[in-house]
């Protein structure tokens, strides 16, 4: 999730220790305590990471022609090991909503009506049944032209996840859906990938903008998530990285 004032995160609505589902406005029952492996960590209130090995000094922001939305699962929000919100502290026009089935969130749907932008909804060609929707990296080109922004829109969440909410999102479905064709293997140790080929939220973002000509906020975007990657790998085995890596040291000369 980002951390940028201009990111725009909707949350459930809550009654002190009470959450209410958005859509019914009904309350939920508690949830437990977090007690997940790293809870109890002192953590960076920025960056979110370990204070061990913290990830602002090397924070660096890139322009852009075109945006990203991120249409995020609930259960990723608290991940401290969730890359989307890497996508906003290097590109600041990042928005980032929460996906509930039953209730869009209106500020996204308000986006999409808006003539100025031209989304590109990011998930696979590999089923027939939306095959008339995809588009190929020339139209990022084209919408350009048209004095559009282009704007991907990446499902943030599991593979399952991201696959739910591609299916029971109606208000998606008029969207064009852009492929990401890369021979590209995923760098990311913090979690186990079901296969080498799927790639983390930040990594699909970089190579978005790598294959549509914005190269040097690829660039920045691909060392800030290595960086990320190592420091909090680093901190996991509760070692403090005191030269810092290529990536760091590409990024504290850019500052």
């Amino acid at each position: 999730m980002s951390e940028t004032p201009d990111s725009t995160v909707s949350y459930p609505v809550t009654d002190g220790d009470c959450e209410h589902d958005p859509a019914t406005g009904r309350p939920r029952p508690p949830r437990r305590a977090f007690k997940a492996r790293g809870s109890f960590v002192t953590r960076c209130e920025a960056c979110r990471l370990p204070a061990l090995n913290c990830l602002c000094p090397y924070r660096v922001q890139a322009d852009s022609d075109a945006r990203f939305w991120l249409l995020t699962h609930p259960l990723e929000h608290n991940k401290p090991t969730n890359t989307g919100r890497l996508i906003g502290d290097v590109l600041d026009t990042t928005e980032v909503f929460t996906w509930y089935r039953t209730a869009p969130d209106t500020a996204l749907l308000e986006n999409l009506d808006d003539p100025r932008f031209a989304p590109f909804l990011i998930f696979p060609d590999d089923q027939p049944d939306y095959a008339e929707r995809v588009v190929g990296p020339e139209a990022v080109g084209d919408a350009k032209c048209e004095g559009r922004i282009p704007v991907f829109i990446i499902l943030d969440g599991t593979w399952r996840q991201a696959r739910r909410i591609f299916r029971k999102s109606p208000y998606l479905e008029r969207l064009p859906v852009l492929p990401l064709y890369t021979e590209r293997r995923t760098r990311y140790h913090l979690r186990k990938p079901a296969s080498a080929s799927h790639l983390c939220t930040a990594e699909v973002a970089a190579e978005l903008l790598r294959q549509t000509g914005d190269k040097t906020a690829a660039a920045v975007l691909d060392d800030y998530f290595d960086a990320f990657n190592d420091s909090y790998a680093a901190s996991r085995r509760h070692h403090r990285i005191e030269t810092p890596t290529p990536a760091m040291q590409r990024l504290l000369a850019r500052r």
